[in-house]
């Protein structure tokens, strides 16, 4: 008998005739019609070439053939109950559940050692596995179940996939406080662009948008330093007197730790709003729901935060 032409559903009908042994019994308790559950019993005689129950006058009694198959087919079926159980009740405080999630370096730097503290008092068993944003495989790792969840400014994923909008940050001028210009509480446009920069590449990023907004105004800052990301910027900014421009979430976190001051933009430029992002194949998935819940919480402003279908 080959299982993938049965009907599977024939078999919750039996598995009930064993226990209830009466069509009418079983039909009250999986909501059919009597000739419904006749019927389904019919079919399965048929594709399994045994009469399966006899009439008697104490019900339906099973034959030697349905006996045999009894404790299979309700161990099969009570795995499978427990296996759509654990879906459809996620309990933080004792899954250990790991979840895969991509971020942007600075992403890293400003979501994890919030979300870590956190999760270690909510989901104490529950573990973290970061991946890079700026993986080729980025949406085909999403789309397979491989990344559960991507956080930041990810135009990429605008496009086919679920996202929520945690805030919205400016960007802003860092610098240590010992650079020329932190004297000055207003950095205006001659002195911004004359000054020596660090360029942030951040590949994977809609972070580039200050030089378009600057390419727009034709004005150019004078590069001494490009790096492909954020993570030694806080020690190259305050031994130097070189100034970067920065998403603000990120900057307030290396304000203390390396002695830096922020400054306004001396030019409008677009805010960014911050999204999490994920694949439809989990957005009903109930631990993946707490798990994006969770950070909305910990990291949504509570004005940006809006769902979206994908595109």
């Amino acid at each position: 008998m080959d299982i993938f032409k049965l009907d599977l559903n024939l078999l919750v009908v039996f598995h009930h005739l064993l226990i209830h042994k009466r069509v009418s019994a079983v039909a009250e308790v999986l909501g059919m019609s009597q000739p419904a559950v006749s019927s389904a019993l019919g079919r399965l005689r048929v594709s399994l070439g045994d009469g399966l129950f006899l009439r008697t006058q104490k019900g339906m009694v099973p034959t030697p053939y349905a006996l045999q198959l009894a404790e299979p087919v309700a161990l099969a079926l009570d795995g499978l109950q427990q296996a759509l159980n654990v879906r459809a009740d996620f309990d933080p405080s004792s899954s250990t559940r790991s979840f895969t999630m991509a971020m942007s370096d600075v992403g890293e730097m400003y979501f994890l050692p919030v979300l870590i503290d956190a999760l270690a008092g909510a989901a104490p068993g529950v573990t973290l596995n970061v991946v890079s944003v700026t993986q080729a495989a980025l949406k085909e790792d999403m789309a397979t179940g491989r990344i559960d969840l991507a956080m930041g400014l990810l135009p990429q994923l605008q496009a086919g996939f679920f996202q929520q909008a945690l805030f919205k940050q400016k960007y802003i001028v860092l610098m240590r406080k010992a650079h020329p210009l932190a004297g000055k509480k207003k950095l205006g446009l001659v002195a911004f662009t004359a000054a020596e920069h660090v360029r942030i590449l951040a590949s994977g990023t809609g972070h580039g948008r200050v030089d378009v907004a600057l390419a727009q105004n034709k004005l150019h800052r004078n590069f001494r330093l490009t790096v492909p990301h954020y993570v030694a910027l806080g020690d190259v900014l305050s031994h130097s007197d070189l100034i970067a421009t920065v998403p603000e979430r990120f900057a307030d976190r290396t304000l203390g730790p390396f002695d830096l001051v922020k400054r306004d933009l001396p030019m409008a430029v677009d805010d960014s709003a911050i999204h999490q992002f994920w694949h439809s194949r989990l957005h009903r998935d109930p631990g993946h729901r707490w798990l994006r819940q969770f950070t909305s919480v910990l990291f949504g402003d509570g004005k940006t935060a809006n769902l979206e279908n994908p595109i």
